[in-house]
């Protein structure tokens, strides 16, 4: 087996040279090697992230154009969540006019890469998934309002906007007409009901396996920069109905009725009933599911970052089980089915994804 390209690749000169000279006094400052930068990781964004050896350990750098990123998100939310007591890097140095910043390292191990997923009740798991919900909590105990953008109806109509834009129009080559349109439009205003009638609180807005990282103190929190003060239940089914891992029905309720105890315990403002949190976490998932299957599909065809195509099966069953399930949005199903050649045969869908 090859070793793994360590070489950083710029297009930019100038910006590589100016790279170079910043990170030349970070060295000075913090003790680094600048011979051992190398790749970290890359994400669904322009940002990429560079691992640096020192004296003192290694740390992140992070390289985001400032022409396609913003990073004062990142700095404020990174602040908000530290002082809510949450594992999550801390902003060393920040050249905020070329978008260079140098972070503490919470290491490369994933929860996605720790993860039975063969036994998803294994104690590993059981032990990852109760840090990730005692983090949640404390997370939502934070105080998000007026401190993030709201979570409000224009926002998750943008979303749910990707998914016929992206996915129905580029990725499958569907065009509706009107009357799905109108369809379309009917299953998105009773969506968005469900979504902004739902209590609210601070919202991660990524919070899965590839965002939770195995650490001491666990985990450690990654992508927050776009946090918003929206429905509890959202996070929860990020992390439950993971576009990466899938586990049985059974597993996410066993794992949602353990997070609903701790909410309740801590006060924050969830359904006082299960059942109706259940029906909350499905509705707010569709949402979530609808939007995912529009960003995987602009992130391949748009960005070239074909990888993401590979969940997007997954999605869809999350998608259009909740659209089997509840009234009204039958149409919704029907739309699904039609997008991935899906017949369907006595209340089940087979077919191609």
């Amino acid at each position: 087996m090859s070793a793994p390209d360590t070489t950083i690749h710029w297009t930019d000169p100038a910006r590589e040279q100016r790279f170079g000279a910043w990170l030349a006094d970070q060295a000075t400052a913090h003790g680094l090697d600048p011979s051992t930068v190398r790749p970290a990781s890359a994400d669904a964004s322009f940002r990429r992230y560079f691992r640096v050896d020192g004296s003192a350990g290694s740390r992140i750098v992070m390289d985001a154009p400032p022409q396609q990123e913003d990073c004062r998100p990142f700095v404020h939310v990174a602040g908000l969540l530290g002082r809510a007591g949450l594992h999550v890097p801390q902003v060393q140095a920040w050249d905020e006019a070329d978008g260079f910043m140098l972070l503490s390292d919470l290491g490369s191990t994933t929860y996605l890469s720790q993860l039975d997923a063969a036994q998803p009740l294994a104690a590993g798991n059981r032990r990852l998934y109760g840090d990730a919900l005692d983090a949640l909590v404390r997370l939502q105990s934070a105080a998000g309002e007026g401190a993030v953008p709201a979570y409000d109806q224009a926002l998750l109509t943008r979303e749910m906007q990707l998914f016929p834009e992206w996915y129905l129009g580029r990725h499958v080559g569907l065009q509706l007409d009107e009357g799905q349109r109108g369809e379309l439009e009917k299953a998105f205003a009773l969506i968005l009901a469900n979504n902004l009638a739902q209590p609210r609180g601070l919202v991660h807005r990524d919070y899965h396996s590839r965002n939770l990282m195995v650490s001491a103190p666990n985990p450690g929190i990654l992508d927050f920069q776009d946090a918003v003060f929206g429905p509890l239940t959202y996070d929860l089914v990020s992390l439950l109905r993971d576009a990466y891992v899938e586990w049985d029905e059974e597993v996410q309720i066993d794992y949602a009725a353990r997070y609903w105890e701790r909410a309740r315990k801590a006060g924050l403002p969830v359904a006082e009933d299960f059942g109706a949190f259940w029906r909350d976490f499905e509705w707010m998932g569709l949402q979530r599911q609808l939007k995912v299957l529009g960003i995987f599909a602009r992130l391949a065809h748009r960005d070239g970052k074909r990888g993401y195509l590979d969940d997007i099966p997954r999605v869809w069953a999350y998608a259009h089980r909740v659209c089997m399930r509840y009234s009204g949005l039958g149409r919704l199903a029907q739309l699904l089915e039609a997008a991935a050649g899906v017949v369907r045969t006595e209340g089940h869908a087979f077919g191609r994804l």
